[in-house]
């Protein structure tokens, strides 16, 4: 099966342009494709996930990847399935966050020897010229026709920003810069970037003649990972010291049963044909699909010794009750108050609720348990000597701690 075909097979592709050119060019390693990746934090999270295994799988069948880093266009901010005005940021923070995104990215993509470009947007967004870039670009676009654009349509009851509507026209222009520098003649995306890539194609052809060969593909990217990317706690990140490598396996282990096959087809590395023989699995086989899940992703993002970890430490809690390898959180002894601290303010300090209140009703809901025994009193208090040994505090089925001071 060529790649193309595994793309389709595993479910990534939701439309394209004209399928048989791009069929042609992805399979014989003709393509050089972006992906934008605007950086709204200092972090990829599991929304970013499913485009970064496709980076990784179409290089792998010799394509040329380029990461788009949005440091121009995050200075307005992209209304697609947003229902308000994404926050300003300060130049300075763009800059902080493009930098972490390049070092994740380098874990999913070879960078090496001209294999794969990681460019700026800013480097041409920020120079632009206003009345050049209306006389060039502006006139190319219809306004009636940017208006039925869905990501615009759902903004139009609480106020599109001017700012705003300029998105799509950003977003086009990236298209075109990359296809005159580089050579970027497909780009993918989210099914709610779909009128915005649809863009850019038209654009090119515009300024470059109809022969220009410029593919357009989306993806069922956004739409499943903006899913995949939040859990009732917030966001998972891909950087370590936010989301700890433990708390990422937790969080595969723990998709629903109808996900787990989709989430392994999508986003593992394994062969279809396993993949596909998993198909049959019930019950309590696909309990073992979620440990496959979780280790298969967590050592592609934290490497093997951390999916190792991770997933013995997972072990030991749902077994015998061990805490071996799990994360640990050290409360400062002059947090303890006459040497003794409450179940509320430690699932505070351990990361396990954002506040006393969300701790509150977690313990009167039954929610949290501490070395396997459930804390009903929201006054219960630890001692030094307790924690001294090490507290395993659990709230729900998905988050555990190691409390120690």
């Amino acid at each position: 099966m060529q790649i193309y075909e595994e793309l389709v097979a595993r479910g990534l592709i939701a439309q394209v342009t004209n399928e048989p050119e791009i069929r042609d060019m992805v399979n014989n390693g003709k393509a050089v494709f972006y992906i934008g990746f605007d950086p709204t934090a200092d972090s990829l999270h599991v929304g970013h996930f499913m485009a970064l295994c496709l980076m990784k799988r179409l290089q792998m069948a010799g394509n040329k990847p380029i990461a788009l880093i949005g440091g121009g266009t995050a200075y307005i901010g992209d209304p697609s399935g947003r229902t308000d005005m994404r926050s300003m940021m300060t130049a300075e923070t763009i800059q902080h966050n493009c930098d972490c995104f390049k070092k994740q990215m380098s874990r999913f993509i070879d960078f090496s020897d001209g294999k794969a470009l990681m460019v700026n947007n800013a480097d041409w967004l920020l120079g632009l010229n206003y009345v050049e870039l209306l006389r060039e670009v502006g006139a190319c676009f219809s306004v009636n026709r940017m208006l039925t654009a869905e990501c615009y349509k759902q903004r139009m009851e609480k106020g599109l920003s001017f700012l705003e509507f300029n998105y799509m026209i950003m977003q086009s222009y990236d298209f075109l810069e990359l296809y005159r520098k580089y050579g970027c003649n497909m780009q993918f995306g989210g099914d709610d970037q779909w009128s915005n890539m649809l863009g850019g194609t038209e654009l090119i052809r515009r300024k470059l003649g109809k022969d220009a060969h410029a593919m357009t593909i989306t993806l069922l990217l956004n739409s499943e990972g903006k899913k995949m990317g939040k859990t009732q706690s917030g966001a998972v990140w891909l950087d370590p010291n936010k989301t700890s490598p433990f708390d990422f396996y937790q969080y595969w282990r723990n998709v629903g049963d109808a996900d787990v096959l989709k989430c392994i087809r999508m986003l593992t590395f394994l062969p279809l044909e396993e993949v596909d023989a998993m198909d049959k699995w019930e019950g309590s086989q696909l309990n073992k699909a979620k440990e496959i899940l979780a280790y298969e992703l967590t050592k592609l993002v934290h490497g093997e010794e951390e999916a190792e970890k991770a997933q013995n430490a997972a072990k030991s809690i749902f077994g015998a009750g061990g805490s071996e390898n799990m994360p640990t959180e050290t409360i400062p002894e002059a947090d303890l108050i006459d040497g003794k601290i409450d179940i509320l303010s430690i699932l505070v300090k351990a990361g396990l609720t954002p506040s006393r209140s969300e701790a509150r009703r977690a313990v009167e809901q039954g929610g949290v348990t501490v070395d396997n025994e459930k804390v009903t009193d929201i006054k219960t208090l630890y001692t030094k000597e307790q924690l001294s040994n090490g507290l395993v505090v659990r709230r729900g089925k998905k988050a555990y701690k190691k409390v120690t001071v």
